[in-house]
């Protein structure tokens, strides 16, 4: 997924936060496959996640407790969409530049 001499930017943090990043050349290698799963899986819950918001936000009975936690669980899904993003959008510039 990546072209010659670029790193990806992986799906997951590292220590303190960090960005993690991937050199390959090989797109359908473990790390590579591991992270195309993993972003999947992160895109999926946020779009679960949205559907579930609408749903809270619309509900008359949700308490202060229950809007705190959506908005807890909507940052971790929007930072992780964002990441996934960010990854995406760097590859297709890449891939862009080298007529890939």
């Amino acid at each position: 997924m990546t072209a010659r001499n670029e790193l990806r930017l992986l799906p997951w943090a590292g220590p303190e936060g960090k960005p993690c990043y991937l050199s390959t050349d090989d797109q359908d290698g473990y790390m590579s496959r591991l992270a195309d799963n993993m972003e999947a899986v992160q895109l999926g819950a946020a779009a679960e996640l949205l559907e579930r918001a609408s749903e809270t936000l619309d509900d008359q009975d949700a308490g202060p407790e229950d809007v705190l936690r959506l908005a807890k669980e909507l940052t971790g899904a929007l930072r992780d969409v964002l990441r996934v993003a960010t990854s995406r959008g760097h590859l297709l510039t890449v891939n862009e530049q080298h007529g890939i």
